[in-house]
């Protein structure tokens, strides 16, 4: 046996991809490439397509069985399998394809997933083998072993790294350390940096399973259990059950996409088509000045940009956060959410098209079975943040200026702008929009698109292909599915 990672050009040139995922990659391979050799084999490193150099390997060393795991990914590594599929049928290889996840393939109808997702992460966890027999040392340097792919510009510093060993250190600090107040720390840009997890990257990349990690939590949770004389037994069995939450939920949101791969590239709903400029090449000078000032994390909301710049050095911001930046695109921007997603996709080291396309969707208002949820970066900031601490140490251009016009530095009178040495338009740019008109604005917008009969309409269909199926297993209402995680259809929140 043998391990073979393939270095494809499809994935190195998505615009989703970035050097940040090229180097958490490499340190799990570093990893597999350790024990495979501790166990008496390899990994072998290639670049290319993955169908001729599984041809090429096959003629190197005659291997008539191919493992990988099942992959839930972007449409270009979705045909890459079915043309893995096609080689393999024609070359008489058997395919095996592992579940990583709770992911069903194929699933129809929806109904009892959440059961089937409970039920495979009771299954045992495969040992690894204690040693490996490799094909002829000759055969495999006909090949060539292949070298670590390097990003082809410097990663920061900041960028979470990779590896199994790391992500086990994370799952059991969490558990033992960290996640007691998982469940009000995880809300925080501050707080969620310690409290949460933190190992969305390595469950994204393989190097921790969900399975794993949801039998870690069940053994803690059982271990507080039978032990009386814990004083903390219950906040930590509550955060550690809401931890499990979402881990089938990271699984609930993936299925959605391997359902249906063209969620990728298009509405959940179908009936929200037009509702905002799809292709970003047809935006006016308005809609581009305003994805601009996004991408440049320079849109004059403090919490927005800091939320923006963290990303850009470290890889990682928590989870309310991503939807108030999602949010702000879709509804203070009003941009498609395609191209914030790209952008978004490349700073996230912990990207995963399944749950990252769903969310973006999900926060743009597009799914049409989700709760509306319009995101106000100054109440935001003021729940989060009240100090400012995570602004000032994001945006340092207003470290001077006083925590009353922190949230929004334009309302400092001219002279407190001076003694600040912020003054905005100069030092600070200017909001790109006004939040009062555009929240207005686009809860008008989505209400009308929302009301039509053709969108409740959809909303049936997509709810009985995606809804969860947790709280209800059919619509109770014609007219009003239940929202996705239980919620009305039709609040409004900022």
């Amino acid at each position: 046996m043998i391990g073979l990672y393939v270095y494809e050009p499809i994935v190195l040139r998505a615009p989703e991809h970035d050097g940040r995922h090229l180097r958490f990659v490499n340190d799990c391979l570093l990893e597999v490439r350790e024990e495979l050799r501790r166990r008496g084999s390899d990994l072998l490193l290639a670049r290319g397509n993955a169908v001729e150099t599984l041809e090429s390997l096959r003629r190197a060393i005659g291997f008539t069985r191919l493992y990988s795991h099942e992959e839930t990914g972007l449409g270009a590594t979705f045909d890459r399998d079915k043309a893995v599929g096609a080689w393999a049928r024609a070359s008489g290889t058997e395919w095996i394809e592992v579940p990583q996840h709770g992911v069903v393939r194929p699933l129809a109808p929806r109904d009892g997933w959440a059961r089937r997702w409970r039920a495979r992460m009771l299954e045992n966890v495969a040992p690894p083998p204690v040693a490996v027999r490799p094909p002829p040392a000759d055969d495999l340097d006909r090949f060539g072993r292949g070298e670590l792919l390097e990003a082809d510009r410097a990663v920061p510093d900041s960028i979470q790294r990779g590896g199994a060993s790391r992500g086990d250190a994370l799952l059991d600090s969490f558990l033992h350390q960290r996640g007691r107040r998982y469940q009000s720390d995880m809300s925080s840009p501050i707080t969620a940096w310690h409290g949460c997890s933190r190992l969305s990257p390595h469950i994204a990349y393989g190097s921790v399973s969900v399975r794993v990690a949801s039998q870690a939590a069940d053994a803690r949770i059982d271990q507080l259990a039978a032990d009386p004389a814990s004083g903390e037994r219950s906040g930590w069995r509550r955060s550690i059950a809401s931890f499990s939450k979402r881990l089938r939920w990271h699984c609930h949101f993936i299925q959605k996409l391997e359902d249906e791969p063209a969620i990728e590239r298009r509405n959940f709903s179908r009936a929200f088509d037009g509702m905002r400029t799809e292709d970003d090449s047809a935006w006016d000078r308005e809609q581009a000045r305003r994805f601009a000032a996004f991408e440049r994390a320079e849109t004059g909301y403090p919490f927005v940009d800091a939320c923006l710049r963290c990303l850009n050095e470290t890889g990682w911001i928590n989870f309310r956060m991503r939807a108030m930046l999602m949010s702000f695109a879709g509804y203070h921007l009003w941009l498609h959410w395609k191209r914030p997603a790209i952008h978004l996709a490349g700073l996230f080291t912990d990207f995963e098209p399944g749950i990252h396309y769903s969310q973006c969707q999900m926060q743009s208002g597009v799914t049409g079975i989700n709760t509306i949820r319009i995101y106000s970066p100054i109440k935001q900031q003021a729940d989060q943040d009240p100090g400012g601490v995570f602004v000032r140490r994001w945006i340092p251009e207003l470290e001077g200026v006083p925590d009353e016009h922190l949230a929004q530095p334009q309302s400092m009178p001219a002279l407190t702008q001076q003694m600040a040495g912020c003054v905005v338009g100069s030092r600070y740019p200017e909001p790109v929009v006004d939040h009062a008109a555009a929240y207005r604005e686009a809860k008008q917008r989505v209400h009308a698109w929302r009301s039509s009969p053709a969108a409740r309409t959809e909303a049936q269909r997509v709810y009985i292909k995606h809804g969860s199926r947790k709280r209800s297993e059919r619509p109770t209402s014609k007219r009003r599915p239940p929202d996705d995680r239980g919620g009305a259809v039709e609040r409004m929140e900022s």
